[in-house]
């Protein structure tokens, strides 16, 4: 990813709704929602979900795909970690192990069950 793809995508995520629709969108990977449906949960009318659902879609990290007469809306993984990427990719220096808990920050939601009986287990 390059910086201006980078300023794009967050200059799409600046704005309360589009944060919000985004952040929703992440937790219903993978299915996705329909756009009616995101509206209503975050109580926007349809016309102005429309719009946000577009900004950020042309950020690159939401992709629609129409199912029958809905159209589902999804978070583009692939755009998140690029994104992630983008912003560590100088990270300390070239010294992992200073990194190492960020990392581990970004991946507790993502933890195999191997992973997660170790960590309880370490606790």
């Amino acid at each position: 990813m390059d910086s201006e793809h980078a300023i794009a995508a967050f200059a799409a995520l600046a704005q309360p709704t589009r944060l919000d629709v985004f952040r929703l969108l992440m937790a219903h990977e993978p299915a996705g929602m329909p756009a009616g449906e995101i509206a209503r949960r975050l109580d926007v009318p349809h016309n102005t979900m429309s719009t946000h659902l577009a900004v950020l879609s042309r950020a690159g990290l939401i992709e629609a795909e129409r199912q029958s007469r809905s159209i589902i809306y999804r978070a583009r993984l692939d755009a998140v970690a690029a994104l992630a990427g983008f912003l560590v990719t100088d990270c300390c220096g070239g010294r992992p192990e200073i990194c190492a808990p960020l990392i581990a920050d970004l991946s507790p939601c993502c933890a195999s069950p191997d992973n997660a009986a170790r960590e309880v287990a370490n606790d």
